[in-house]
């Protein structure tokens, strides 16, 4: 089940959020969501459900061990971890990925880790561990957060006639963002992918790149965007994953704004244990390599994502020995790297071979002779409806919401307006629904 789904708007979402507010008491509510959560992951994926009950029973029994006064918990940490990535790794290198395995093996292995550092960060509690792993507006492709930051949640808290207000704009945001704006890319950045070599132009090469990074950005930031609305509306605060990431300086700036919970993952159980930027320049550049080799392996085995991964440490690496992203800060031509950076990433990315991502490069720098194949796509496929997604998008990708937010609540009319935007906003995607073919998240795969 997807969250752009009609089964999940007009059914799942609408009785569980009453069936929630007519259970009485935390404790009530807590259970009504954990039924919720693996009734949602039945439906997207029953065959793993199995699969993801077996990690939270490990998980939570690996985390009662690290919580007594006993020998050898660096061994029961590194059995539990060990067991974690060597699953990881034979789902990704056998192609066949569970439903949200990523995300909620991450959310598993922050637990112990956590657990063995100091054992308060832990719970006897198996419903507290079950619904924290298993939560279902962020079990499919996050925002990841620690237990500790969830837990406050699980015996206090408050869904107000305010916050479901703004967890309903939230959630519509990224629905129109997936519906509207990421699907309106994705054509076009298939149609250029799909081009065999030699018909590739300049001209297609680069709008293949850029609607790519369009659909990518609005099609996991919009999910991220219904997460946080879905949180909401059940009283639950889910950090923000995406701060404008296009708008950067530098691609340490970048990684600070992109998909910024799995950035901080990393950061805390790979990076940091392996020494941080603590050991001298070279031992951080080393660091910086395989914590973004990891971040490629996580996505997938296949080589494009390690070779993605690796683009991006090796620029970062860059900076790390140059001091360019403090030189960059504030410079018009630091916004131009990191964006260059990040297109020709997501290309790499995206591409089904390196020989794929050679000929994409080499048509977005040398293709300057123009053939018919990349023309038509200019011809059939762009009409205004196309052309004024794109141009939307693309503004979108600056913060001009929030600047626009601030002055109509300067002005005393920020509710009204929403509230008619979001009606527009929802009547937009079921109509961009029912004309449509459905298209799942992106990130979903990983």
């Amino acid at each position: 089940m997807e969250f752009n789904s009609a089964s999940f708007l007009f059914a799942f979402l609408p009785l569980l959020l009453i069936v929630y507010h007519l259970i009485p008491g935390t404790r009530g509510k807590n259970a009504c969501l954990i039924c919720a959560s693996l009734l949602f992951y039945a439906f997207g994926d029953l065959r793993y459900l199995p699969l993801l009950l077996g990690s939270v029973i490990l998980h939570y029994a690996a985390g009662l061990l690290l919580m007594r006064p006993v020998r050898g918990k660096r061994v029961i940490l590194a059995v539990c971890v060990t067991l974690d990535v060597a699953s990881l790794l034979i789902f990704k290198l056998s192609g066949v990925l569970p439903l949200g395995v990523s995300f909620f093996t991450f959310q598993a292995i922050s637990y112990v880790v956590d657990v063995y550092r100091d054992c308060e960060n832990g719970s006897r509690s198996f419903f507290e561990v079950l619904q924290y792993i298993t939560f279902f507006p962020q079990i499919v492709s996050g925002p990841l957060m620690k237990f500790s930051e969830i837990r406050p949640y699980f015996t206090c808290r408050t869904a107000t006639a305010a916050q479901t207000a703004s967890g309903l704009r939230r959630f519509t945001v990224g629905l129109a963002k997936k519906l509207l704006l990421s699907s309106a890319a994705a054509g076009l950045a298939s149609a250029v992918f799909s081009l065999a070599p030699g018909t590739l132009d300049i001209r297609a090469a680069w709008l293949g790149a850029v609607c790519y990074s369009l659909q990518l950005y609005f099609d996991f930031s919009g999910y991220s965007d219904m997460a946080v609305g879905l949180g909401r509306l059940f009283g639950f605060a889910l950090p923000e994953n995406f701060r404008y990431p296009y708008c950067a300086s530098s691609v340490t700036d970048f990684w600070r704004r992109w998909h910024i919970s799995l950035s901080a993952w990393f950061r805390d159980y790979l990076y940091i244990p392996l020494g941080g930027n603590r050991k001298g320049k070279l031992r951080t550049v080393c660091n910086k390599l395989v914590v973004f080799f990891a971040t490629g392996l996580w996505h997938g085995a296949s080589l494009n994502f390690i070779l993605w991964g690796l683009w991006h440490g090796a620029f970062s690496a860059f900076e790390t020995c140059t001091g360019a992203a403090k030189k960059l800060q504030k410079r018009w031509y630091g916004h131009v790297y990191a964006l260059l950076v990040a297109v020709l990433g997501f290309v790499i990315f995206r591409a089904s071979s390196a020989a794929q991502t050679g000929q994409m490069f080499a048509a977005m720098f040398t293709g300057f002779r123009l053939t018919y194949e990349s023309g038509a796509i200019f011809t059939h496929l762009i009409g205004a409806k196309e052309l004024a997604l794109l141009l939307l998008g693309c503004v979108l990708c600056t913060p001009v919401a929030p600047k626009l937010q601030l002055a109509l609540t300067k002005r005393g009319i920020y509710e009204p307006a929403s509230l008619f935007l979001t009606l527009a906003l929802f009547a937009l995607c079921v109509l961009a629904m029912a004309s449509g073919s459905f298209q799942p998240f992106i990130y979903a795969q990983f």
